[in-house]
């Protein structure tokens, strides 16, 4: 089975960040279509894959993650304006039989993120 598939890990506190809302989007020609929205759960991760099936279509695809709540909440005192408010993550799927797992790995004044498994 084909996935796109996410979680999120909090390096300032070590310990998984919940609560963190995603929005994924394919963008075609610059245009941006919403897919879904999902609420990472107590493990970091969202309950169910962000795509699943037979197949993902190959494309291009936004993952935005809105850190900023979660910040402000787990992290004080932050700046203001925050450092960090929504980190957009651009991803190209080629193979649509793929398992595509995009971690954000986030802290206040920085994130990092990879092509998981």
């Amino acid at each position: 089975m084909a996935r796109l598939s996410t979680h999120v890990l909090d390096l300032a506190r070590g310990t998984p960040a919940a609560g963190v809302t995603i929005d994924l989007h394919a963008v075609d020609s610059g245009l941006r279509r919403h897919i879904t929205r999902a609420v990472t759960n107590s493990d970091g991760r969202t309950d169910q894959p962000l795509i699943s099936g037979d197949h993902i279509p190959v494309g291009v695809y936004e993952l935005t993650f809105h850190a900023v709540e979660y910040l402000q909440l787990h992290h004080a005192p932050l700046t203001a304006p925050p450092f960090l408010g929504e980190i957009v993550i651009r991803v190209g799927i080629a193979d649509p039989n793929g398992n595509y797992h995009i971690p954000l790995l986030l802290s206040p004044f920085g994130y990092s993120t990879y092509r998981g498994s």
